[in-house]
């Protein structure tokens, strides 16, 4: 055996695959399950709403103006001119047309539009915060897909090792040179290596399963992924630099950021009920009245002369209002004080992850160098063993015991690449704000 084995198993998913009818990459994954979430897709409805509700608070602004018609109809007795009763039918009908203006609104209009902005910028936010958390699911579950590709290969590596060892293992036999013991330890080795492949085929496909329902996708016929380059070194970014950048470009952050902005207005419009209002009001109308046993004016006569106008301004002083205004103030500072631990605990979050994701990125790199260390030492017994093995100073035991050495030395040293790889990505991703 030789240093080649080591190339093809850690490098086996890099340059080996089956043709499917579509290869998806990294950044095309990301941007399908951006897309395609169902959760993204109701943060952007809540945001639309957001902006609805900016228009809403600048109509506001605008004056009302209604119009409005009556007909009535009265039979029976009733009160005449002479304050004497008689039996009489009137008829009246009327119509009419008004305009309200608000001039002022103790500051309302005014700060529900502020607040109605301030929410649209933490409905914004939050919506790319979901994007932020569907790109690092995916990273990390196309990775751990890779992950399990290489392991398959390594198992199935590992059991064509097995099978060329059993054949030798039947020449030997053949030749009188080790008992039949050692021909069976063989078969038994293969058919567990066997349900090994078979294993890490399972969990490589159920991987491959679990990012399709990431990227929304119904089924994984005809999906296969591209490899990522894990051979050029990645930086290993400072976590105090990359949490003082998160501080900045994080969405999670600026989310919970705005939502304190937008807690506060909701305080100052909460005390625009302890301010006057002042509307200007205006109107124009007529009526048409007829009584049975009069003569009366004809309809279009009566309503010029009865055509009437008017103008007002309304002022309303509020004096007491029960505590409803004092209660809706205090809620809002309750709300406000919310928010605010609300953004402590989002920014104790994002240095969380930022300093797991360092710690392990770490951890990652010692245990690549050591696994380097371990496979050329592991590669190196196990020949040693077989040379031992073939001149019959070692035993089928001995030799298995350093050929599942070796693969497992291979195994970690995937695993520890694709955990560097994993974590540094991470890292990358709160300091630039993105994938790449």
């Amino acid at each position: 055996m030789n240093r080649k084995y080591i190339s093809l198993l850690i490098g086996a998913a890099c340059c080996a695959g089956v043709s499917y009818a579509q290869t998806w990459t990294l950044d095309s994954c990301i941007n399908y399950a951006v897309s395609h979430n169902l959760t993204v897709k109701s943060r952007e409805l809540s945001a639309v709403s957001g902006e609805l509700d900016i228009i809403e608070a600048k109509d506001r602004f605008l004056p009302t103006v209604a119009a409005g018609a009556s007909q009535s109809f009265s039979f029976g007795r009733g009160l005449t001119a002479e304050n004497t009763y008689a039996n009489r039918n009137t008829s009246n009908f009327g119509v009419n047309a008004g305009l309200n203006l608000p001039l002022f609104q103790g500051l309302r209009n005014i700060r529900n539009l502020d607040y109605a902005k301030a929410n649209l910028r933490t409905l914004v936010q939050q919506l790319e915060s979901t994007k932020d958390d569907i790109t690092l699911n995916v990273i990390a579950q196309y990775l751990q897909t890779l992950y399990y590709e290489e392991l398959y290969k390594v198992a199935l590596e590992q059991q064509r090792l097995s099978e060329v060892e059993l054949h030798r293992r039947e020449e030997l036999l053949a030749a009188g040179k080790i008992p039949e013991l050692d021909l069976l330890q063989a078969k038994s080795q293969l058919a567990q290596d066997e349900l090994s492949a078979v294993t890490a085929l399972n969990n490589h496909e159920l991987a491959l399963v679990d990012l399709c329902q990431l990227l929304e996708l119904e089924s994984t016929e005809g999906f296969s992924i591209a490899p990522v380059d894990t051979e050029t070194p990645m930086p290993l970014l400072d976590a105090g630099q990359v949490y003082q950048a998160a501080l900045q470009t994080n969405h999670a952050i600026q989310a919970s950021r705005y939502g304190v902005e937008s807690a506060s207005k909701a305080v100052s419009l909460a005390k625009s009920g302890w301010l006057p209002t002042l509307s200007f009001s205006a109107g124009i109308g007529s009526n048409y009245y007829t009584t049975s046993g009069y003569t009366s004016e004809n309809f279009s006569k009566q309503m010029r002369h009865n055509f009437s106008k008017s103008l007002g301004f309304t002022l309303n002083i509020p004096i007491f209002d029960g505590f409803s205004t004092r209660n809706s103030v205090r809620k809002a500072k309750v709300q406000e004080i919310n928010a605010k631990l609300q953004l402590s605990q989002t920014k104790n979050q994002v240095y969380k992850a930022i300093q797991q994701a360092y710690t392990q990125a770490v951890a990652a790199d010692k245990r690549k160098a050591s696994s380097a260390v371990a496979c050329e030492a592991t590669e190196a017994a196990l020949e040693a063993m077989r040379i031992k093995y073939d001149y019959g100073k070692a035993n089928a035991t001995e030799f298995e015991q350093a050929k599942t050495a070796y693969i497992r030395a291979v195994s970690d040293a995937v695993q520890a690449k694709y955990e560097s790889v994993l974590r540094k990505r991470i890292l990358a991703f709160y300091y630039n704000g993105n994938s790449d």
